[in-house]
């Protein structure tokens, strides 16, 4: 099918959820993609942050054709080889201790603000207060969605799921007049995405790992963007020094197949008994073939220390074109914060320029391309970029001297 054709169809039966670009995608291998005319594009967004190994690599083709040839589905009624082996794999990479699987990372957070809640009334306690930072960004489930910290996404879906609180990022006093004996959990993005790629300075999360410490609190780290090697550690909280008692994990780790996990310490993890928690789908064997797949490639591919390389060549890029105000990110997790040119009108520039970014906001495009990446591949992106700022400028300036 052709793009109108395709555009058609999608308008006529989709329900209108997202502002999509003009542009039906079609097929892609590697760092690259092409849609139905046939163009072809360098892919930086990388399924906001799901294609780590880019398109077609042939160890997860590989792993879903050797999949596809056993069991699809069980049921969490009976044990398989693959869910278990994968769940040893996720607990010895964050050193904390049992697995939870699901189908997304909006499931892995609700599945972590169920398990912090229900630890937090074992043992004679009341602790029900979640703890996140405004611009956070969890999920869309009632209950990710109550702890995510923008308002926007809050409308017309109330009452929302009660005793969530939010406090600026990186301001550590503030945490510290909202962790009190109520508190079940502080869940922190370490890098914030969807509010434009900010980080958490150490001193904030060294802060709330000691602030839940003291108080007797859980710390949630929600690493659904940030990990699996998107930031040049396998998770982003190598970076810090800090050790949470629950992680979250999506996206990248299933290579574009859906699967959601949650890891705890023991202690925690012995809150969810049989009939606690569950979900059909999650941990299915399929699944879990593909994901072990994906470790297997980043670990013996060292994708974790390219991700580092290839993001500071291109935040060095990044930072010396002209109308870029500042770029801000660890390993390839790449915010570009734009001065003088409207972030959607420069991402539809790249588009034009045969180059995939996402534009969040009216001033940050948000880079997360494969982890695969050349320098060649990172390169051509920076041009690319340079040239459409040059570009949205050019119009703005012409249309007002």
């Amino acid at each position: 099918m052709r793009f109108a054709e395709v555009a058609a169809l999608a308008d006529r039966y989709l329900m209108r959820t997202y502002n999509r670009l003009p542009v039906a995608l079609a097929d892609g291998e590697g760092v690259r993609v092409r849609d139905t005319e046939g163009k072809e594009y360098l892919d930086f967004v990388g399924g906001l942050a799901v294609s780590a190994l880019g398109h077609k690599h042939p160890a997860v083709v590989q792993a879903i054709k050797e999949a596809a040839e056993g069991l699809l589905h069980t049921s969490n009624l009976y044990y398989t080889e693959p869910q278990a082996r994968l769940a040893a794999r996720l607990a010895a990479l964050t050193g904390l201790d049992r697995a939870f699987f699901g189908n997304s990372g909006a499931e892995a957070n609700e599945a972590a603000i169920k398990l912090a809640r229900r630890w937090g009334r074992q043992g004679g306690r009341n602790r029900c207060k979640i703890i996140s930072a405004w611009q956070s960004f969890h999920g869309r489930t009632l209950g990710s969605l109550a702890a995510t910290g923008q308002p926007k996404y809050h409308e017309g879906f109330g009452p929302l799921p009660e005793g969530f609180v939010y406090v600026p990022l990186n301001d550590v006093d503030a945490l510290a007049a909202a962790v009190d004996d109520e508190t079940a959990a502080v869940l922190l993005e370490p890098i914030q995405g969807e509010s434009g790629v900010r980080p958490c300075t150490a001193e904030f999360l060294r802060a709330a790992r000691r602030l839940c410490d003291e108080k007797g609190a859980l710390l949630i780290l929600d690493e659904i963007q940030t990990g699996m090697g998107r930031t040049g550690r396998m998770f982003a909280f190598e970076h810090f020094g800090v050790r949470p008692d629950i992680v979250t994990v999506a996206k990248a780790l299933g290579g574009g197949i859906p699967i959601g996990a949650v890891l705890a310490r023991e202690e925690v993890a012995q809150a969810f008994g049989p009939g606690a928690h569950g979900s059909t789908f999650g941990g299915n064997p399929f699944a879990c073939r593909v994901a072990l797949a994906v470790l297997d490639v980043m670990e013996r591919e060292r994708l974790p220390a390219r991700a580092e390389a290839m993001g500071r060549r291109l935040r060095d890029g990044l930072s010396r074109l002209e109308g870029v105000a500042e770029v801000r990110g660890l390993g390839l997790m790449v915010g570009v914060e734009l001065a003088g040119a409207p972030a959607p009108k420069v991402q539809q520039a790249c588009l034009e320029r045969g180059l995939l970014v996402n534009a969040v906001g009216e001033s940050v495009l948000r880079l997360l391309p494969p982890l695969i990446v050349t320098e060649q591949d990172v390169d051509a992106a920076v041009r690319i970029i340079g040239e459409a700022i040059a570009a949205v400028r050019g119009q703005g300036e012409t249309a007002c001297p």
